[in-house]
C-alpha cells in the first residue's frame, strides 16, 4: 500500500492508496483544491472550515448528478438491449419465412422442371 502526503488547502495531509493508484489520488486532490479556489473566488474569506464543508458539498451534488447521469444511462441501455433483441427475433422469424418460401418456390420450379421434362420426352422434343 502506498501513501502520499498530500496539500488541501494549505494543510498537509498524509494519505494512503493502492499501489498504483498515486496519479489518480493526486489528480483527486487538485480537483478538491480547484474546488475549494472556485469557492473561495465567489465567496471570499468565509472561514476554512465553512469554505471546505461548501466545496465538499458541491462535490457531492457533482457525484449525486454523476450517479443520476448513470442510472438513466443504463435504464436507457437496458430498452435498448430489449428492442436490439426484440428485433433479433423478428430478424430470425424473417429469415425462417424466407427461407421456407425459398425451399417451397424451389420444389415448385423443381417439379415445372421435371413436368415439362416428362412432356418434352414424350413428344420427343427433349434435346
Amino acid at each position: 500500500m502506498a501513501a502520499l502526503v498530500v496539500s488541501i488547502a494549505g494543510r498537509s495531509y498524509r494519505i494512503a492508496c493502492g499501489d498504483g493508484e498515486e496519479a489518480r489520488l493526486e489528480e483527486l486532490v487538485r480537483y478538491v483544491e480547484s474546488k475549494i479556489f472556485s469557492m473561495h473566488e465567489s465567496f471570499g474569506a468565509i472561514g476554512e472550515q465553512r469554505l471546505n464543508v461548501m466545496a465538499a458539498i458541491a462535490i457531492a451534488d457533482e457525484a449525486a448528478d454523476a450517479r443520476d447521469r448513470v442510472q438513466s444511462l443504463e435504464v436507457e441501455l437496458k430498452e435498448i438491449r430489449e428492442k436490439m433483441s426484440s428485433l433479433e427475433t423478428l430478424r430470425q422469424e424473417e429469415l425462417a419465412r424466407h427461407t421456407t418460401i425459398i425451399s417451397e418456390t424451389t420444389a415448385r420450379v423443381d417439379r415445372a422442371i421435371a413436368a415439362l421434362t416428362k412432356q418434352a420426352v414424350a413428344r420427343n422434343d427433349f434435346v
